[in-house]
């Protein structure tokens, strides 16, 4: 009779057995129909470079990839220029936002553009967001320009120059430059930032607690290049990553605030650079 009944229960229940706690309830059914095509564009454009002729455009793009076709009408289109530039946008359909689809990985795809004449001194701007140029670059290859753009400012004591060291440590978005000593190929940055997404830009009263650190750094034919963190204050941190690191720009530094830089205890002041106050782009 017990087999009977857990029979019936099969049937109209679908389980025969003892309920536990927070799994009473089914679980979701799994998506079903085809598997949509978005059209997106790629995650990266990694290089690009001319034909002989030098009128086409070839791109590398990073698509999505996978064990069944995963990119569909991968193609570059011109847009209409800006300021000197050959502005460029790629687009491809793609099922890879549906995880069923298995597109899961990347690979690099090429695509095609035909320009109107010669690129010349005009630089290329990908989706808005990637410049390429031919300035510097050994033909046919064009130069990946970075974040500060195709002609960042020359390394130097200047603020556009000390932005470009803060974007090469990864200051956060709205950094607040506090001070800075400069002497020819050395650098000394202590920045700040406000806590919280909410208070970028905001001067209301809850904002006003800060987090900050302190970046030496030697001038490259690239622009400024990190050496060392040294929050701790005085010449340790620098100098045992670069000896040559002048003394008379840290041996006064004072350690950073703990209120600043929660990694270090408080310690008496000392005299130190002048306080800019200037925010990153």
């Amino acid at each position: 009779m017990a087999a009977v009944l857990c029979a019936l229960a099969v049937l109209f229940l679908g389980a025969c057995g003892t309920r536990v706690a927070g799994q009473g309830e089914q679980a979701p059914p799994t998506a079903t129909g085809p598997i949509p095509w978005e059209t997106t564009e790629p995650s990266a454009i990694t290089g690009a470079r001319l034909t002989g002729d030098g009128r086409t455009l070839v791109l590398d793009a990073q698509v999505p990839s996978g064990k069944r076709p995963c990119v569909r009408d991968l193609k570059a289109v011109l847009t209409d220029p800006v300021q000197n530039t050959v502005q460029v946008q790629v687009t491809l359909s793609t099922p890879s936002s549906d995880k069923r689809s298995g597109c899961i990985e990347e690979t690099t795809a090429t695509v095609r553009v035909r320009l109107p004449g010669p690129l010349g001194d005009r630089e290329v701007v990908v989706d808005h967001f990637t410049q390429f140029t031919a300035e510097g670059a050994k033909s046919p290859a064009l130069r990946l320009c970075g974040r500060l753009g195709c002609r960042p400012p020359a390394t130097g004591c200047t603020p556009a120059s000390y932005d470009q060291a803060l974007i090469a440590v990864d200051a956060p978005e709205h950094t607040l430059r506090d001070a800075e000593d400069c002497e020819g190929k050395w650098l000394v940055l202590d920045f700040s930032w406000r806590t919280g997404a909410a208070c970028a830009g905001s001067s209301e009263p809850g904002c006003s607690s800060r987090l900050g650190d302190r970046w030496f750094f030697e001038a490259k034919s690239t622009g400024w290049a990190p050496i060392a963190e040294g929050a701790a204050g005085g010449c340790r941190a620098v100098q045992r990553k670069e000896p040559a690191f002048p003394a008379s720009m840290c041996q006064s530094l004072a350690p950073l605030s703990a209120s600043l830089h929660p990694h270090y205890a408080p310690a008496s002041a000392a005299p130190g650079a002048h306080s800019t106050a200037t925010t990153t782009p």
